[in-house]
C-alpha cells in the first residue's frame, strides 16, 4: 500500500521570520514626497507638444553634470509629448526648453522644547495628590533634507514668445534614495509635465 506524505506546513517560528523579514525589507524603501507642480500656459496651446526643441540652461546655470542630468529627464519627457530632437548641432530648433535648477541641503530645526514637564492632580476617597512629571525628547535632530527646484521655460525659438512654464519643487530626506540625481531628475521631470499642459495658473502635487 503506498503512503502519502502531507506536505510540510511552517511552525508559528517559520511564519515570524518570514513576516520579519518583509517587514525589513519594506523598511529599507524611504518614504517619497509629492512633487509640488506649477503650470502657466499661453491662451493658444497649438504651438505646444511638436516640432523640434532643445533644452538649454537659463542664464546664469552652471551647465555641470548634474544640470545635464536632469535636462536628459527633461529632453525624455518632450519626446513623450512629440517634440522632437534638431537633427544637427547646427540646427537650434523651432522651439527651446529653458532650464534652471537649484538643489540644497539643509538640517531643519527643532521648533519645540525637548525638555517638557506636566503637571497632574488626583482625587479620591483617601485624599488628594499633584504629580510632576518631566520627558525629555531623545529623538535626536530632525535628519538632513534635499530640496530641488526645477524651472522648464519653453519658448518659440524665432519670436522669444513664452508659450509653457512649469515649476516642479521637491524635498526629501537625503539618506533617501530620491536624493540622488539620477532617481530624483527622472520623478521631478515626469511629475512637471504630467498631463502636460496642465492647467494655468493651477498648483498640484504629483505622487
Amino acid at each position: 500500500m503506498k503512503q502519502f506524505r502531507s506536505a510540510h506546513r511552517p511552525g508559528p517560528l517559520t511564519g515570524a521570520l518570514v513576516l520579519a523579514a518583509s517587514l525589513a525589507l519594506s523598511g529599507c524603501v524611504a518614504p517619497v514626497g509629492p512633487v509640488e507642480v506649477s503650470r502657466f500656459h499661453a491662451a493658444d496651446t497649438s504651438p505646444l507638444g511638436h516640432g523640434t526643441i532643445r533644452v538649454e540652461p537659463a542664464q546664469g546655470q552652471l551647465d555641470d553634470m548634474e544640470f545635464r542630468a536632469y535636462a536628459g529627464a527633461v529632453t525624455r519627457e518632450l519626446a513623450k509629448l512629440g517634440y522632437t530632437q534638431p537633427l544637427s548641432g547646427e540646427d537650434p530648433g523651432n522651439q527651446v526648453a529653458v532650464l534652471s535648477l537649484k538643489r540644497q541641503r539643509y538640517q531643519p530645526q527643532r521648533n519645540a522644547n525637548p525638555v517638557s514637564v506636566g503637571v497632574g492632580g488626583a482625587t479620591g476617597s483617601y485624599g488628594s495628590g499633584v504629580g510632576v512629571g518631566i520627558g525629555i525628547d531623545l529623538s535626536g535632530p530632525p535628519p538632513e533634507q534635499v530640496e530641488t527646484r526645477l524651472a522648464v521655460t519653453i519658448q518659440d525659438r524665432a519670436s522669444g514668445r513664452h508659450l509653457w512654464e512649469g515649476r516642479a519643487a521637491f524635498t526629501v530626506p537625503a539618506s533617501s534614495p530620491m536624493a540622488q540625481t539620477s532617481l530624483g531628475a527622472a520623478k521631478m521631470a515626469e511629475a512637471l509635465f504630467k498631463g502636460f499642459p496642465g492647467q494655468s495658473g493651477e498648483t498640484i502635487l504629483v505622487k
